[in-house]
């Protein structure tokens, strides 16, 4: 009877970790996401630069306030 509940104790236990540890690892995520966004304005203009665009400002801020508006939706 005192394996069983050995056993059902490590099952809880890790199921627990596991639950926790995803939702430490997805904090973090989108801490680091939101603290460096994977696409910054530079990026953006050199994108546009290679395309043959000549970016101007308005362009470039017009984009951005884009994805940022995408990725407060998520």
């Amino acid at each position: 009877m005192s394996t069983i509940w050995v056993v059902l104790i490590a099952v809880v236990a890790l199921i627990a970790g596991v639950a926790l540890g995803f939702f430490i690892a997805r904090q973090y995520m989108m801490k680091y996401l939101k603290e460096n966004p994977p696409i910054n304005e530079q990026m953006l203009r050199m994108m546009m630069m290679q395309m043959g665009q000549k970016p101007s400002q308005k362009k470039i801020n017009q984009m951005m306030n884009q994805m940022n508006k995408m990725n407060d939706k998520k």
